[in-house]
């Protein structure tokens, strides 16, 4: 089983949360596909979203909430 660093996959601006949240949303695509379609995956998964954004396929967007302190 491939396990990547996560270092290869986010940007230093990213966090590691939002790459947990980003390849379980992913993966969870990936199954309910494979189910409608009736097809047998032969790999987790988790394994094929990580596999999808190491190839830059996804994006991770995160939402960056503003500041309100700043205006005072």
């Amino acid at each position: 089983m491939l396990k990547p660093s996560a270092d290869l996959i986010i940007r230093p601006d990213e966090s590691r949360y939002s790459i947990v949240v980003a390849v379980a949303k992913r993966a969870r695509e990936i199954a309910s596909e494979a189910e409608l379609r009736g097809d047998i995956l032969l790999e987790k998964p988790v394994d094929l979203a990580v596999q999808d954004f190491m190839q830059h396929k996804y994006n991770i967007i995160e939402h960056v909430e503003p500041n309100d302190d700043a205006e005072e």
